[in-house]
């Protein structure tokens, strides 16, 4: 997610309106109509976002995990296929962390890129914002970009190295987590950084009670799914998420105290930030 584009996923879609604006305003958005937000705004698979109001962004910030567990899907059959063929343990974790990085376009790297910027920067909010801005990536954005995708590809590679199975759970589980953070950080009461674009269109959209059920399903689901890898793993993959939500509301917090808010770039940030922590304590556990 990012402020220099309304959605990945359309090659011109309409910009996002101010908070408070939009079209169909006064009606529910639908199930559907938040999955096609979620899927417009946070991958590049090809749908039509209608609508682009509160309401819709409440709802596509709700089914923001559905979107990665998509991510994470396909970046476990790419991984696992890799893997299976004899690739090794190394190429299916690159495998694992270059799908969702085109499956996204790349947009989470640049915005954590840019807030490290940002935020390194050391200055004021408004000289820290507009360096966030700029189309460059600065020395902060260049070394927390190289050791955060050393640390996922590293996390991985432990975890393939245990079984193709523990690899391919972690790159689904570790996609869901990224986007259960987005979820919590559009929770009313966290405002946007700056009017206009993506991030100030979901900020303080989703209610807290919402945003908390949401995270207690994708913990319950992850749960689940780790207890196909026996009784350890269902005590493993559920705690990793809340250990990427705690690390993202770290992150959050800071962002909020410095720029005042968030942004679409402190989103990206917020999703790999998550992503790097649940596959560092499944590696870890």
């Amino acid at each position: 997610m990012s402020d220099t584009t309304s959605g990945p996923a359309a090659a011109g879609p309409p910009e996002p309106p101010e908070p408070g604006d939009g079209t169909a305003s006064g009606s529910a958005a639908t199930w559907g109509e938040g999955l096609r937000f979620a899927f417009g705004t946070l991958t590049v698979f090809r749908v039509t976002v209608a609508r682009w109001d509160r309401e819709a962004a409440r709802a596509g910030m709700l089914c923001a995990p559905v979107a990665g567990a998509a991510v994470g899907l396909c970046a476990a059959v790419a991984s696992g296929l890799l893997y299976a063929l004899g690739g090794g343990a190394l190429l299916a974790a690159v495998a694992a962390v270059a799908v969702p990085a085109v499956l996204t376009r790349g947009l989470h790297l640049d915005g954590l890129a840019d807030t490290a910027d940002g935020l390194g920067s050391g200055r004021p909010a408004d000289d820290a914002l507009r360096i966030m801005k700029q189309s460059d990536i600065g020395p902060f954005g260049v070394v927390t970009l190289v050791l955060v995708l050393l640390a996922q590809v590293a996390a991985l590679y432990e975890l393939f190295g245990a079984g193709a199975g523990h690899g391919v759970l972690a790159a689904v589980v570790a996609a869901v987590a990224a986007r259960s953070a987005l979820t919590l950080a559009s929770r009313s009461g966290v405002p946007a950084a700056r009017p206009g674009g993506l991030g100030a269109a979901v900020a303080g959209a989703v209610p807290v009670r919402s945003a908390a059920l949401a995270v207690g399903v994708t913990v319950a689901a992850c749960t689940a799914a780790g207890a196909a890898l026996g009784p350890y793993g269902a005590v493993r993959y559920g705690p990793a998420v809340l250990v990427a939500l705690g690390a993202a509301e770290l992150l959050l917090r800071h962002c909020r105290r410095r720029l005042g808010g968030v942004t679409g770039d402190v989103f990206g940030a917020l999703a790999e930030t998550a992503a790097t922590a649940a596959l560092l304590a499944l590696a870890v556990a």
